[in-house]
């Protein structure tokens, strides 16, 4: 049933480090009642909560609780590591409510660490080209995007930059730009404190965050408008 989020169940975390340790379907099956109860139901509520109040700040960001909740169960076909399942539980919220899209709001839920980010992830070669000549072409607009950002207390990650600068970039010489310029993803995240997923206070965290970020949205979509 769809509902306010009121935060997760105490047992969430206890859940996942329970799960991680058995990685057993007949484990996961015996307690799925406590998986929905505790972990699956409020992150349902979060994802929707969430869309409403995207929705009156107009950051346009929506999902909903089929759509937007990554499976618990880890894909092995191609993995040497065949333990079934994550230990976490995430989801996006998007411009269109699919996993498709970029500029995105991502929420993780898990053992080693709870958080939030606002992405574009891997964009494809031809956004991300974009990206990195409207960083080349208008450095002034980037760095007015970093000063905000900084302003609200967030900074562009660095995971995944490339070593060496891409081709057709070697003349970019600021060594601000082109450091940004090896980026491979955009994206600034909030650490969330995990004693504080279990209160409805973490939708308003959460939408604090995707404010602050809002710059990045802003730039993002707006390359994105001109490369489409």
């Amino acid at each position: 049933m769809a509902g306010e989020f009121n935060g997760f169940g105490e047992k969430a975390i206890p859940f996942l480090k329970a799960l991680d340790f058995h990685q057993s379907r007949e484990w996961f099956q015996e307690n799925r009642d406590l998986y929905e109860r505790e972990l699956y139901q409020p992150f349902g509520d979060l994802v929707e909560t969430l869309t409403k109040r995207f929705a009156t700040a107009r950051l346009g960001l929506r999902g909903d609780r089929k759509k937007s909740l990554f499976r618990i169960n880890r894909d092995v076909r191609f993995s040497k590591d065949k333990r079934p399942y994550n230990r976490h539980l995430s989801a996006i919220l998007s411009p269109d409510g699919t996993k498709m899209e970029q500029g995105v709001f991502y929420v993780h839920i898990g053992l080693e660490r709870c958080f939030a980010d606002i992405a574009w992830w891997q964009p494809g070669p031809e956004l991300l080209l974009a990206m990195r000549n409207a960083i080349a072409t208008r450095p002034d607009k980037f760095r007015a995007l970093v000063a905000a950002l900084k302003k609200n207390r967030l900074e562009l990650e660095t995971e995944g930059r490339m070593k060496r600068t891409p081709r057709g970039f070697e003349h970019v010489s600021d060594s601000d730009l082109a450091k940004v310029i090896r980026n491979r993803h955009f994206y600034v995240q909030h650490v969330v404190d995990p004693a504080g997923i279990h209160t409805a206070a973490l939708v308003d965290e959460l939408v604090d965050f995707t404010l602050r970020a809002r710059p990045l949205l802003d730039w993002g979509r707006g390359i994105e408008g001109r490369a489409g």
